[in-house]
């Protein structure tokens, strides 16, 4: 039984039809959205206009019953009987287990402001959200965007598209500052104002005010930007309620092993809901690598399969503009910083070395050889022997070695 149907959830089912040997005669998932798991990646082109939901299906329901699969949508799990091995749904059915997977992911992190609750105040999450968001575009026209990472950036080009004004306010310095150096996220901001985006760094709101509706936001400096929308998109705080419930051990997430165990061996959680030694996870390949070794250690294929978390390189487009980067993003003490630019083109490449070895790449712009730069940093090879070509990519150094 699975609890929770999102991408990584789908990705254990797929994984769990690939096997050799079915581990289980059926299969139950029971989902707390209307809607069966879908691309939560491709919400940001849905609120832009530029694509449909119709897309956004990850399977059709034909493939879910070829496989013996059945899917309760609109009905999440309440609580877990440990002892019984049984859940119960919001419905009042109570389904028996075998083996529990938790997949319940996470939800927004919201900041506890004056005015938080008004009408009009919102998160971009999930289909519900990005369907409240595109109906709330056409009926106003100023919005604000708190948080400047990818999905506020990703929202704030969304609702400019949907023809809305949008202010996108950002506590740190400069945009995407878990991913770009100080320069990437001037450009990449440069890039947005251009766009018709206006964004203040260096301010946070505190608090938002209003009656019937939000209509305006108080920032820090006291400045008052009027609104009829506010969009936080300020991180995700895992969603561990119903394992806490349950009596299951918990930290930030649901605490597992490195096979993906909960403290109740009948029980396993992956993605965004699991931590595993000090670490939660908020994209969605680490929880891709965890579904498929927990489909080995469960099917028997591969029993003695172990999650270790890795660096993943990030890879974005925000506005149009190609972002990847990886390891370490901003120079210290020890590295030595390679700059390359293409004001022309809006290219922009900082590479970190310490010792004659790669430890951090940030590219906009063209990011063709961002997986080359990803194996090296990774892989922790001598470079030194096209030390002076790596800024140029993998076919200049490639031909130097």
């Amino acid at each position: 039984m699975i609890c929770g149907h999102g991408m990584v959830s789908q990705r254990l089912l797929e994984a769990l039809c690939r096997g050799r040997v079915r581990p289980f005669t059926r299969i139950i998932v029971f989902n707390g959205e209307a809607s069966a798991a879908y691309n939560r990646i491709q919400l940001s082109l849905l609120l832009a206009g530029e694509t449909n939901e119709a897309s956004l299906a990850l399977q059709q329901d034909e493939w879910f019953r070829n496989n013996g699969i059945e899917v309760c949508n609109g009905e999440p799990v309440v609580t877990i009987n440990r002892e019984d091995q049984t859940v119960t749904t919001g419905s009042g059915r109570v389904q028996p287990y075998t083996h529990l997977v938790l997949a319940t992911g996470s939800r927004p992190a919201k900041p506890a402001l004056p005015g938080a609750d008004l009408p009009g105040v919102m998160t971009f999450r999930d289909l519900e959200d990005t369907r409240t968001l595109i109906e709330s575009a056409g009926r106003h026209r100023r919005a604000v965007v708190v948080g400047g990472g990818f999905l506020g950036l990703e929202a704030a080009e969304g609702l400019r598209q949907r023809g809305m004004a949008v202010t996108l306010l950002h506590r740190s310095g400069h945009l995407l500052n878990r991913q770009l150096d100080r320069i990437g996220g001037q450009l990449l901001q440069q890039h947005m104002e251009e766009r018709g985006v206006n964004i203040r760094t260096g301010t946070a709101p505190k608090a938002l005010l209003g009656r019937s509706m939000v209509r305006a936001v108080q920032l820090d400096d006291e400045t008052l930007v009027s609104t009829d929308l506010v969009l936080f998109a300020t991180g995700i705080t895992p969603a561990t309620e119903l394992a806490r419930t349950a009596g299951l051990e918990c930290d930030r997430g649901i605490l597992v092993d490195g096979q993906l165990r909960t403290s109740d061996p009948a029980v396993s959680a992956l993605g965004e809901c699991c931590q595993l030694g000090n670490t939660t996870f908020g994209l969605v390949e680490p929880g891709y690598q965890q579904a498929e070794v927990l489909a080995g250690v469960l099917g028997g294929n591969t029993p003695d399969a172990e999650y270790r978390p890795v660096d993943t390189p990030t890879r974005l487009k925000i506005s149009g503009v190609p972002i990847f980067s990886c390891g370490q993003i901003s120079p210290d003490g020890d590295t030595e910083s390679v700059v390359w630019q293409d004001h022309e083109q809006n290219h922009y490449c900082r590479l970190l070395i310490r010792n004659q070895r790669l430890t951090g790449a940030v590219l906009l712009g063209d990011t063709r050889d961002g997986p080359w730069y990803s194996q090296r940093i990774q892989q922790q090879d001598d470079i030194s022997r096209y030390r002076d070509f790596i800024a140029f990519g993998k076919n200049y150094c490639e031909a130097a070695a």
